[in-house]
């Protein structure tokens, strides 16, 4: 299921950037274990990310909290967020913020990463002295 779920997001990431919109923010721990697992596998991930956005897409560590900015985006494509959007690394539910999901349509959530277009190497090249 995490891997279903990262290959939508996968997804949704690549339509916001060829929109010019924001990158989406990883929420869920569940998932994000699963992409962090396939990452130790170059190829593999190459390929799923290919499959699933069309092009490589980086791995960025971008910390934050707030509203996460894709859900509309998710729904429209996929309808409701399951529960393993809200579900941590050990296999718990975090209960109370999927109910306000499920009333409000919306998420409130931290997050310490996103995709980036490319292969997510974003270091500037050293000029020469």
């Amino acid at each position: 299921m995490e891997l279903v779920e990262l290959g939508r997001f996968f997804t949704i990431a690549a339509r916001l950037f060829d929109t010019g919109q924001a990158a989406p923010q990883m929420f869920s721990t569940a998932i994000d274990v699963a992409w962090h697992r396939l990452l130790e596998d170059p190829e593999a991930y190459t390929a799923f990310t290919t499959r699933h956005a069309g092009r490589c897409l980086g791995h960025s560590p971008v910390r934050g909290q707030g509203f996460i900015s894709w859900v509309t985006a998710y729904k429209e494509a996929y309808g409701p967020l399951p529960q393993i959007w809200f579900t941590g690394a050990d296999g718990t539910v975090d209960t109370k913020a999927l109910a306000r999901y499920r009333q409000t349509g919306r998420v409130w959530a931290e997050w310490d990463c996103s995709p980036v277009p490319g292969d997510g190497d974003v270091v500037p090249e050293k000029t020469p002295a």
